[in-house]
């Protein structure tokens, strides 16, 4: 590198907030299966504790001697509803509280993969997983969980829809976090790096090395740069800043790869926000020209936010996955809090805006007294958008027990605040009620 990149790397680490998101640990558990859970669930701590017992020493060891800071480092698994249905139980408490125990020993930040791909249908393993979230996620500290209940191929599951929404609930009264730990997807990934939605896809290699970086401090410095200039001009410093960054990515990718002796799989280029100063999304769409997040214009800022960064990325590593393009969890987000607390911002905008970023309806804290079958409209509605739009979104809501509209909700850490959003009184019962499946768009059919 030259002498100003190496500077240019240097300020956009100290003062533009750039990281590395996260290492993520894709493990294969396929050969854990056991008719007897106690032994699968000792092939399971054995084999996480082995893999990935150097995970944190090695990210650790990267982030000081390249001065990059490393944020999380974190562990995915197979989908635990593959590997319970060999067995008897009634419920998968024991494989979280399995998994929990090998987070902790290795000394992970989380671990992903409480999970069941149920959009076309419930084998036996599934429906027990699903039943066992919220005590699941009740009684560990570092298990995330999630649940695909579509894609363009398969159409919209609405009975899982109409579950999940009982579950949300459930898992609210359960804990004050468990639904911070829960992501209901369409056309979810089998490399996504970030929480909570990372699982290890059954057409993964046994180990992988993943990475996901973040930088939205460094594209909103770089945009105070063009103030006045045209879109061709703002879409042009997106790209080359989003190429910077995914080649930090990458170097720690390979860098981590090569010490673990485990494959480099894949760089997730969306831009993660968090509650600190100068490292919101909602701050590089308002240096666009937005008074504020949320009023008119903001899908379309989000549009060239999104295919700029992507652009940029592909073109700096081959091997780009995850969910890559912007995320905007409101409540990781100083800016989205800001729009949601002075009016600009609703669940309304926040849907349409799902059409064009990373994932969706992310971390979003809602009354507790909203029914389940509005939760529920709430994912069918995500997963109609992610369906027909051959993309993934995702459902992170939060009931706030006991709270009303206009309240905030403390998570704290990463997780950040999140005010209590209003949600639209009128019922979606005897929609939700219907069950079955939404069939595939026309458009899936592509063989």
């Amino acid at each position: 590198m030259e002498t100003n990149q190496i500077l240019e790397t240097i300020r956009m680490i100290e003062e533009e907030n750039l990281d590395i998101r996260t290492i993520t640990m894709g493990i294969s558990l396929l050969d854990c299966i056991d008719s007897d859970s106690d032994k699968a669930c000792e092939k399971i701590y054995q084999k996480i504790t082995t893999k990935a017992k150097d995970l944190v020493k090695v990210g650790e060891a990267i982030a000081s001697e390249y001065g990059i800071p490393i944020i999380n480092k974190r562990i995915s698994v197979t989908p635990i509803a593959i590997i319970g249905a060999a067995s008897d139980e009634t419920d998968y408490v024991k494989y979280a509280k399995t998994l929990d125990k090998a987070a902790k020993e290795v000394g992970v930040d989380f671990i992903g993969g409480f999970t069941a791909l149920v959009e076309k249908g419930y084998q036996k393993g599934d429906r027990i997983l699903i039943d066992s979230i919220p005590k699941a996620l009740a009684e560990t500290d570092f298990v995330c969980s999630s649940v695909n209940i579509g894609s363009t191929k398969a159409g919209i599951n609405m009975d899982a829809v109409g579950h999940m929404g009982e579950i949300i609930k459930k898992t609210a009264a359960a804990s004050d976090l468990g639904c911070a730990k829960l992501v209901v997807f369409a056309n979810a990934v089998e490399d996504n790096p970030f929480m909570a939605g990372a699982f290890h896809g059954v057409g993964e290699a046994d180990c992988i090395i993943n990475v996901g970086v973040s930088g939205p401090g460094v594209v909103k410095r770089a945009l105070e740069k063009v103030k006045g200039e045209s879109f061709d001009v703002v879409a042009e410093v997106v790209k080359q800043t989003a190429f910077k960054i995914t080649r930090m990515g990458q170097l720690v990718g390979r860098a981590a790869s090569e010490r673990l002796d485990v494959p480099f799989g894949i760089v997730d280029l969306s831009l993660a926000p968090t509650p600190a100063v100068g490292d919101s999304v909602a701050h590089v769409l308002e240096e666009m020209g937005l008074e504020t997040v949320g009023t008119h214009g903001t899908t379309a800022a989000l549009a060239l936010l999104n295919d700029a960064v992507k652009k940029g990325g592909v073109m700096a590593c081959n091997h780009v996955g995850g969910l890559s393009g912007a995320f905007i969890p409101v409540s990781e987000d100083a800016g989205m809090i800001d729009a949601v607390n002075n009016g600009s911002l609703n669940l309304e905008k926040l849907e349409a805006m799902t059409a064009i970023c990373s994932v969706g309806l992310d971390m979003i804290a809602i009354p507790g007294d909203t029914p389940a079958a509005s939760i529920s409209a709430m994912i069918a509605d995500e997963a109609a958008i992610g369906v027909i739009n051959h993309k993934t979104t995702a459902v992170r809501i939060i009931p706030a027990e006991g709270s009303k509209i206009g309240d905030t909700v403390e998570f704290g850490g990463l997780l950040g605040r999140a005010p209590v959003m209003k949600v639209n009184p009128a019922a979606s019962t005897d929609f939700i009620a219907r069950g079955g499946r939404i069939p595939a768009p026309i458009h899936s059919f592509k063989n």
